[in-house]
């Protein structure tokens, strides 16, 4: 056994979640991400002397929501804590949070496995607290501070220590992720620092029950960092003690551009940030009327609604997965559905032909274009009306190609761009069989090849076929008609 296999990872994540209120979380000043530096401020957020916060209601409820999401325990009461550090983009010197009393705990979600298989995932708590500002390091090294953030709500979703790989990190983290923009909560863009993610990582040998000593790693600014982050981390722990060294207690900032983790100061404990209750804010309350208040305007989560793809619809569990991953997308795959369901048994291929083409072309296009679905210019109902242009024999898969291209670029439905364009395939059986004859006849030594066993002719009849139609003929009834052409012939 390696150094590595003698030794497993113990992985803990702490997400920070930015919550879509239109205020921050203790003033009425907006939270809206990319407005000028320093515009969106007060004297709250700033912590002028004398300024009082008062809790936004909405943030109580997007906490709440989430905890229900992840099968949490809701406290009826809780309280806001002040967490003392000094840092420049801090004017206040500290930070409202919770501490000894989040208002959620003792969750839990679920993660697929690499090998199949799922896997739950503990959640020790999910708490309210505010952001700090912004340090932005010029090449002039000289600091410029933003405190547009401060006062920024956000939810703190810290997990239980029970991920023991960088990819079980990854597919937790996606869960999350999945979860609060289901929920419409955050936008989960880690690019723009809406959706953090620090990690506490220690490892020990296989089979051992006392946790090593651990780390934590910073500035993981996308999913992919977050893996390798997480799996240079595990090596040099794994390194070090092997060679007989002692792991460090610090926290670690990652570099993605020379892909190691760097030390950035000694690991704080609880008791470094002086944890109090905040004298100016009362509990919060939360009762049982609120609660299911909350529990009634809940949207179908992406776990359920994968399931429930594959389980009515019929798809299968991979495009379930790929259309599920974004709201978004599975709101617009439903709809296209919605638009193109006949009843009967056609209803699973439907299914299968609307996720094909939202899975294909609507996603290419969409990455391709950079824009947001909502943008996208093909509505669901004029796609699934190009789905039924092809099902109805109206137009050929590949007509169809170009027909939705022209789509894209006008907007128009699609009946209107095959008129247009004189598009409509042929499906009038005497046309079809008046191009068949002609076809023997030019043909006959290729006829006499087929007759003779060499059945890869056919392929070749099609073509020509279809050359005499300008490639208007419907194809099926081309081959259904050749098939029954060349079996008289044989007899």
């Amino acid at each position: 056994m390696s150094s590595a296999e003698a030794y497993e990872a113990v992985i803990g994540l702490e997400v920070h979640a930015q919550m879509r209120t239109r205020t921050k979380a203790f003033c009425g000043c907006s939270a809206q991400f990319g407005s000028e530096p320093n515009s969106n401020v007060c004297p709250v957020c700033l912590g002028l002397p004398g300024s009082l916060p008062v809790l936004n209601r909405e943030l109580v409820e997007f906490v709440v929501r989430m905890g229900l999401a992840v099968n949490c325990e809701v406290a009826p009461r809780s309280v806001f804590a002040r967490k003392n550090y000094f840092y420049p983009d801090l004017p206040k010197g500290y930070q409202i949070s919770q501490y000894e009393e989040p208002i959620c705990s003792n969750g839990w979600v679920e993660i697929d496995l690499e090998g199949g298989g799922t896997k739950k995932v503990g959640i020790t708590r999910i708490h309210m607290e505010e952001d700090a500002g912004k340090s932005i390091h010029d090449l002039d090294a000289d600091t410029l501070v933003d405190v547009n953030r401060c006062g920024v709500p956000l939810i703190e979703i810290v997990s239980e220590p029970d991920l023991r790989t960088p990819r079980e990190a990854y597919q937790y983290l996606w869960r999350i992720r999945q979860i609060v923009t289901y929920l419409g909560i955050c936008d989960g863009i880690m690019e723009e620092g809406s959706l953090r993610c620090d990690a506490n990582v220690s490892v020990r040998k296989r089979g051992a029950r006392e946790l090593g000593t651990k780390t934590e790693v910073k500035n993981m600014n996308s999913y992919r960092n977050v893996e390798r982050a997480l799996a240079y981390e595990i090596s040099r722990q794994i390194a070090i003690l092997s060679e007989g060294g002692q792991i460090v207690q610090e926290t670690l900032l990652w570099d993605a551009d020379q892909n190691i983790a760097s030390p950035m100061r000694s690991k704080e404990e609880a008791d470094d940030y002086r944890y109090f209750p905040d004298p100016d804010l009362v509990p919060v309350v939360v009762d049982d009327a609120w609660i299911t208040r909350i529990r009634e305007s809940f949207v179908e989560l992406p776990g359920a609604r994968r399931d429930r793809f594959v389980r009515d619809l019929g798809l299968p569990r991979y495009d379930a997965d790929v259309l599920t991953a974004e709201k978004g997308v599975a709101d617009y795959f439903e709809q296209t559905f919605a638009s193109l369901t006949k009843s009967g048994p056609e209803k699973a291929a439907q299914a299968k032909a609307a996720s094909n083409w939202v899975m294909t072309d609507v996603l290419r296009v969409v990455g391709e274009k950079k824009i947001p679905l909502e943008k996208f210019p093909v509505s669901p109902a004029n796609l699934a009306a190009l789905i039924g242009l092809i099902r109805d024999g109206t137009i050929s898969g590949l007509t169809a190609k170009a027909v939705f291209e022209e789509m894209v670029a006008t907007g128009d439905p699609p009946g209107m761009i095959v008129e247009r364009r004189g598009l409509a395939q042929i499906s009038d059986a005497g046309a079809i069989e008046v191009a068949i004859a002609d076809v023997f006849r030019e043909f006959d030594q290729q006829v006499q090849k087929y007759l003779a066993g060499n059945e890869k002719v056919f392929a070749f009849f099609v073509g020509e076929t279809m050359k005499r139609m300008k490639g208007k003929g419907n194809p099926g009834l081309i081959n259904k008609l050749l098939m029954e052409k060349l079996g008289v012939l044989k007899k």
